[in-house]
Parts: structure tokens; sequence; C-alpha cells
């Protein structure tokens, strides 16, 4: 049995009153308040101080996700709203960015608000202004998949992208737990400076408060970025609600790596710092993609994507250094004429995990019974309690729009 299996929910925990979550974002993004760990000490500063905190020569991963306007209104014939909430791209589409260059029509999996008003077959329709010309676009349901549903969407003028789409019909996806619709600010505050790749439902909102200003201080000492791609998806939103771990389906996310970046972390010296969970999943993916390729140079495409519980139990944890790890990703993408790897990871990173690459996390505060939070249990340990009730008492600003942190591993 994989000990992780076993973690009650309950025991990562506490009580957010509702006054703290930030509902909007500060005025400037480097203004937030940073909370730094290290060693057990707190420490407190403003966000756009970081570099003072980071070890010269430290390399830093970001996540360059771009939010998707993923809110589409539809209209019955009736008359009555539908809200489709678009996921991912169907499995008919190896990859987000083609499937959002999909001119005509797109499948895509979609949550559906009011659903149960949606009857099968029923097409629904939305009508778009754009220069002055009208753009029609359909919805039809095709399949249930669990909690989601395949929608086929299509729409005249067909020359558009899926991306234009998007653009031009939908809006941006703020939090749930905002409890408000989305405004103007939002198209440019719920994304990062450095957004590029088109494909994420969530913000990931570490990023946020990095301006150029913040980029520009890290010159001085040295400290090297770069960048990996996890498009977030709807499921970073889920609280677990099984009593143990045992029981959670860990959401699974696009991730693209270069090659290059791969060849940079087998070069690196220097410690590797994340910023957001998203970016860390990836990097601590990484490595485990590169123990398959180790242990199995010929392995299938299909089968280098990382699962929920096999990073415990079927990769023979800690046998594999890091250096040979990277080694065998690397030359089992130059055998496979690969520059970019485009794969799924479904990896849960939970208290008892052995960090491979990260060093350290900046990261926001997060919901309680959440699989970020048992990230951030991962990797101070039981001290997130006191880092979490240091936050609360010294009202800190929590979730998407809150203030930061940066977590040195225990």
């Amino acid at each position: 049995m994989v000990l992780q299996k076993n973690l009650r929910i309950d025991d990562y925990s506490y009580v957010l009153p509702e006054g703290k979550i930030a509902g909007f974002p500060l005025p400037d993004r480097d203004s937030a308040r940073l909370l730094i760990y290290k060693n057990g000490d707190i420490s407190e500063d403003i966000f756009r101080n970081i570099a003072q905190y980071l070890p010269e020569n430290t390399l830093l991963i970001f996540n360059n996700t771009k939010v998707i306007q993923a809110r589409l209104l539809f209209k019955k014939p009736t008359g009555a709203a539908i809200e489709l909430f678009t996921l991912e791209p169907h499995e008919r589409y190896t990859d987000v960015a083609s499937a959002m260059q999909e001119t005509g029509s797109v499948w895509w999996k979609c949550l559906i608000g009011g659903a149960a008003k949606w009857k099968p077959g029923q097409l629904l329709l939305r009508r778009v202004t754009v220069n002055g010309s009208s753009l029609n676009i359909t919805a039809t349901m095709v399949e249930k998949n669990g909690d989601s549903f395949t929608i086929e969407f299509s729409w005249q003028p067909n020359h558009f992208s899926f991306s234009e789409i998007l653009a031009m019909a939908g809006t941006m996806p703020i939090p749930p737990y905002l409890k408000r619709e989305a405004q103007q600010q939002d198209a440019e505050r719920y994304q990062t400076v450095f957004a590029k790749h088109e494909g994420s439902v969530a913000a990931p909102t570490a990023g946020l408060h990095f301006t150029k200003d913040v980029f520009d201080s890290f010159l001085s000492r040295n400290i090297q970025h770069d960048y990996v791609t996890l498009h977030v998806g709807a499921g970073t939103f889920l609280p677990v609600k099984t009593p143990t771990m045992e029981g959670h389906n860990m959401h699974e996310e696009f991730i693209e790596i270069s090659i290059a970046l791969v060849q940079t972390l087998a070069a690196q010296l220097a410690p590797v710092f994340c910023v957001g969970t998203t970016s860390l999943r990836t990097v601590e993916s990484i490595y485990w993609m590169g123990v398959k390729c180790a242990l199995n140079p010929s392995i299938s495409y299909k089968d280098l994507g990382v699962q929920q519980w096999e990073v415990y139990d079927s990769l023979e944890q800690g046998a594999i250094t890091v250096a040979t790890a990277l080694d065998g990703l690397l030359q089992w993408m130059k055998a496979n004429s690969i520059e970019k790897l485009i794969i799924k990871t479904g990896i849960l990173i939970a208290p008892g995990y052995s960090f491979k690459l990260t060093r350290a996390l900046v990261t926001n505060f997060h919901q309680p019974r959440s699989t970020l939070l048992l990230l951030v249990a991962a990797l101070i340990g039981p001290n997130w309690r006191k880092v979490y009730h240091h936050a609360l008492e010294h009202d800190f600003r929590f979730l998407s729009y809150g203030d930061g942190s940066l977590l040195f591993l225990e």
C-alpha cells in the first residue's frame, strides 16, 4: 500500500474566512506581500523585492501557459441560457495548440451549467457581431464523459480558428470562489505578463506577481529563468471530497517541455526554484519521465506520461539519479527526433514525496483540503500550519489574486 493513499484530507484543512480571500487584484502586480519561509523561520517583505531572497545563480522555472476565455454563453430555442465551460480538447487532437487552431468546427470537453435543461440533439446558438458582420456559433452535445460532456462547436464564417472564436465570444474564467462576474480588468490581470501558449482555464497564479521590474532585478544576482508549459485545468479548483487520498482521482493536464530545457536542467549546478505549483509538477514530472526512459529506452510516447500513484510504487523511487534520469529523457527525445514533448501528467505530490529537482517554491496561499495544499505540505512538512497561521493572523490575502510566498524545501 502506498503511504500517500492513506493520507486523511481532514489533516490538511484549516478555517479560511471569506474576508481573507482576495476578490480583486492589487493596483500593482508586484506590490503584493511576500512571506518567506526558510529553515523554520518566517519573514515578510514586498514581492518586488523577491530577488534578494534568491541565491545567486538560481534557475527559476515559470509556466508560460495562457488563459483562454473559456466561458461561452448560449441560448436554447426557448431563450433559456446554457453556459459551456471549455475544459480541454477531445482525444482526437494530439495537443491543445493544434486543437485551438481548428477552423469551422471542433470537439471539446466541457462542463455545462444547466445541463438538465439541454436535451440531446438540441442545437444551441450564439450570435456575435464582429466588425459589423454576424458570426454564428452552434453547439451540439456529442456524448457524456463522467462529469463533463463532449461538445461539437461549429461556426460561420468558418475561416476563424477556435482560438479566435473564444477571444470573440468567451469570457475570462475567473475562479468560482470569487463569486462575481469577470470584469474588464480580469482580461489583463488574470494573465501573467509572460503568458504565451493558449490552453489554460485557470491562471498559474504565482506568476501573476511578476513584472518587468522584478525580472530586471534578477540581473545583478545572475538569476536565470526558463519556461515550461502546463495547461491548467478546472480540476485545480476541486477540493478532495474523499476521506483519504486513495479515493481521489488526480486531474491530468497537458504539459509541454522543450529539449533545450531538459538540457538546461541536466547542466544546472545551481538550485532550481519553481514559480507556481504547476511549474513544480511539470519539473518533477520531467524527472519521472526520465526514469521511465532510463529503465526502458524504447518506451512508447503514450506510456511516457506520469500517472497519479506510479511515482510512489512502480518507478523504483530513489534508484535512479537525477543525472541518469535527465540523460535518459534527453537520449529518448533525440532518438525519436522530438524537440518539444507534449504529454499529460497526473502526478500527485503529497507529504512523503521525495523532491528530485525542486529546491524552493514561489506560490500563493491555497484552499483547504486541496491537492495544492498537499503539495505545500510535502515541501515544508508540518510547518505548513505555522506558515498558514502566520498568514491568516497577519492579514495576508489568500487564493488567486492574493499575496505570495517563497517556501524553501525542508
